[in-house]
């Protein structure tokens, strides 16, 4: 019997502000366009929205609550449990010349886990919680597919360090408990192609796909207190996935 309930919520909003663009339009209000022209004529009257000295200010939330019952993984069944999981991220940027950007993305997450879980020999009532950081220099191009720069190509390069500290406490039998401390640091390099597509007047869609990334972890490890452990891994990462879409929704002004 498998039975599983997800609950997931996932919003990125994008605040970009271009105060060139603001000069280089006329007097007429966005009240006086038609849908038509909001949605055609707008981007040809001198629309640069990737012009030098224009500022990029964002932030991203996602959140998820799952809950597992009878649920086979690779390492331990899932009896009854219930995984919460949530990231916050702060991106900001500045455009130093035309279609060139450098920016700084900060983010931080938890995930927790609480439930009853099957390890062979034993099963477990198992608690654990996450907590991590990251920060990730980047610079980021743009091409314009369309003339009017409706439609435009852009790679973003990145260089991050992260650090997350993991606590996890089993229980067996009732009285034997173990308790697990690890600490993992993360430096890695990524590279992250996307689409950027204006809907209406300066609003924007943004889709960006996680492709070539490469990226060292070292973990530290304490059970009980005393038995120390680390593990050093090194991945390198090339992988198209539609799963890893990241959608969001930008304002240029």
């Amino acid at each position: 019997m498998k039975l599983r309930k997800t609950k997931s919520i996932s919003i990125i909003l994008f605040l970009v502000f271009n105060c060139s663009i603001i000069y280089s339009q006329n007097d007429r209000k966005s009240s006086d366009y038609s849908p038509y022209e909001l949605l055609s004529s707008y981007y040809n009257n001198d629309f640069t929205p990737f012009k030098k000295g224009s500022w990029y200010v964002g932030m991203g939330f996602d959140f998820s609550d799952q809950q597992s019952l009878n649920t086979k993984g690779l390492f331990q069944n899932i009896i009854d449990g219930n995984d919460v999981n949530y990231s916050i991220k702060f991106k900001g940027g500045y455009y130093t010349g035309n279609y060139g950007m450098i920016g700084l993305n900060f983010e931080m997450y938890e995930n927790e886990f609480n439930g009853i879980v099957f390890r062979d020999p034993d099963t477990l009532q198992t608690n654990s919680i996450t907590r991590g950081y990251s920060i990730q220099p980047n610079v980021r191009s743009s091409v314009p597919l369309t003339k009017n720069e409706r439609l435009s190509f852009f790679t973003v390069i990145g260089l991050g360090y992260g650090i997350e500290n993991t606590n996890n406490r089993d229980i067996a039998n009732v009285d034997e408990i173990t308790t697990t401390f690890s600490t993992t640091h993360n430096i890695g390099i990524g590279l992250s192609p996307g689409i950027t597509f204006f809907a209406m007047e300066n609003f924007a869609f943004e889709i960006q796909l996680n492709v070539l990334g490469y990226n060292v972890e070292i973990t530290d490890t304490t059970i009980d207190g005393h038995e120390k452990s680390k593990d050093v891994r090194h991945n390198v990462n090339f992988n198209i996935d539609i799963l890893t879409l990241d959608l969001g929704l930008a304002y240029y002004f």
